[in-house]
């Protein structure tokens, strides 16, 4: 496997992203299956069951970096979170009425940030996240994050990301930092 100079990033909405589901899958399998998360196929299966039922959200936002031949090297999703989002009754610790507020537009929920470990530490990550963010109303950004990504925790603190909390964002999970990104 060659290693490019430069990736491609492409912004896909939900039917978009949904055809390219392969190459989502792709990187997240390979991404995810490292520590911390050492998640099994049976984790990637489950996760794309969720990914298949996302991307017929309307709003739905989704970026693929892909290299010249177009494999695809890095991934990145989400969509606003509605009024009834269960995301904030993660926390561990309560946070104020007012931060828990959804209206399906004030927060964009970063689901998904990838990029395959040869092409790391290239500028694609932002990439990804600048453009599954570009032309969101969104007031905010919100993110689970395994505090043992150290690398990951790192990028988030540099693009501006504080930690609010600490949630497991599904049952049997193992901590994780939620961290918010104030966009205005």
């Amino acid at each position: 496997m060659s290693q490019p100079a430069r990736a491609s990033v492409e912004q896909l909405d939900g039917p978009a992203a949904a055809r390219a589901e392969e190459a989502f899958r792709l990187v997240y399998a390979e991404a995810f299956a490292e520590p911390p998360y050492d998640e099994t196929e049976t984790d990637v299966a489950a996760a794309f069951r969720r990914f298949r039922s996302q991307t017929r959200k309307a709003t739905f936002r989704g970026a693929l970096a892909c290299v010249p031949d177009g494999e695809a090297v890095g991934m990145a999703y989400g969509y606003p979170l509605g009024p009834h989002t269960g995301w904030w009754d993660q926390l561990i610790a309560p946070v104020p009425e007012e931060m828990r507020r959804e209206d399906g537009r004030r927060t964009f929920g970063l689901m998904e940030l990838a990029v395959r470990a040869p092409w790391r530490r290239q500028g694609i990550a932002r990439r990804l996240h600048d453009a599954v963010l570009d032309g969101t109303d969104a007031e905010r950004v919100l993110l689970n994050v395994h505090p043992n990504s150290k690398a990951a925790v790192s990028a988030y603190r540099a693009w501006g990301y504080r930690k609010i909390g600490d949630a497991r964002p599904w049952a049997g999970a193992d901590l994780h930092d939620v961290m918010l990104l104030d966009l205005r």
